[in-house]
C-alpha cells in the first residue's frame, strides 16, 4: 500500500472534499451552506477504499495504525492552520447490538481508540446509542439511506460536551454522520467528523 501517493496532495474543502486552488477550510459553496467538517487524510476513491474495507469485512486490523497515523497528521496540520479546534471527546459511530454480536467488533470504535491514545483525547462510550437495527447502507439511494437511518440513534440524558469529534471508518454519502450530527447539534454541540477516507460530494 503506497499511503503517501494516496494522501491528499492539494488543499481540499472540509465540506465537500473538492480540490481548492488556495489553502482554506471551505470552498465558496460550502462557506454559504455550512456543512459538517469532515477530516480525512485521503480520498476513498484514490486507492485506500480497499484497505478500509479490509478492516471492516476481513478484520485486517494491522492497517489501522498506519491509517490512523496519517489521520493524526492531518488533524494536527488543520489545527495548526486554525481550521479546526480539537474536540473535548471522541465518539465512535455505534453499531446496533445485534450487528456488533455478528461482526464481533466495531471498526469505528477501534479507530477511535487508536486516535484517543495518540492524541490524548478521551473516548466516551454509551452516550450515543444505535437503538434501531437498520439494513446496510451500501446500495441504497440517498433518499432510502436517510429513511433507513431515521430515529436510529439516541443520546443519553447526561450528554454535556460542547465540542466532539465523531469517528467513523469512511464517509461516503455522509448520511450516517449527518443523522448523528443532527442529534448532537440539538444539544448545541459543535461536531466534526474524523475518518480514514472520504468520498467527494457528487460532481467534485
Amino acid at each position: 500500500m503506497c499511503l503517501h501517493a494516496s494522501r491528499y496532495q492539494t488543499p481540499v474543502c472540509l465540506g465537500c472534499g473538492g480540490e481548492l486552488p488556495l489553502l482554506m477550510a471551505f470552498c465558496g459553496h460550502c462557506q454559504a451552506s455550512t456543512p459538517l467538517s469532515v477530516i480525512a487524510p485521503c480520498s476513498y476513491h484514490q486507492g485506500l477504499g480497499h484497505w478500509v474495507g479490509q478492516i471492516k469485512y476481513q478484520a485486517q486490523f494491522a492497517v489501522i495504525d498506519v491509517l490512523v497515523d496519517a489521520l493524526v497528521q492531518r488533524i494536527l496540520y488543520l489545527e495548526y492552520l486554525g481550521f479546526i479546534d480539537l474536540p473535548q471527546v471522541l465518539i465512535a459511530v455505534p453499531l446496533h447490538e445485534k450487528r456488533l454480536q455478528q461482526r464481533g467488533f466495531n471498526q469505528a470504535w477501534l479507530i477511535a481508540q487508536a486516535l484517543s491514545k495518540r492524541l490524548g483525547i478521551p473516548l466516551v462510550d454509551n452516550v450515543l446509542l444505535r437503538v434501531r437495527e437498520t439494513q446496510p447502507q451500501a446500495g441504497l439511494s440517498g433518499k432510502l439511506r436517510r429513511k433507513n437511518l431515521k430515529d436510529a440513534f439516541t443520546l443519553s440524558a447526561d450528554f454535556n460536551w460542547q465540542r466532539v469529534a465523531l469517528i467513523d471508518d469512511v464517509v461516503t454519502t455522509g448520511t450516517t454522520v449527518d443523522e448523528i450530527a443532527r442529534l448532537l447539534q440539538q444539544k448545541h454541540t459543535q461536531v466534526q467528523v474524523w475518518c480514514l477516507a472520504r468520498a467527494e460530494a457528487p460532481g467534485k
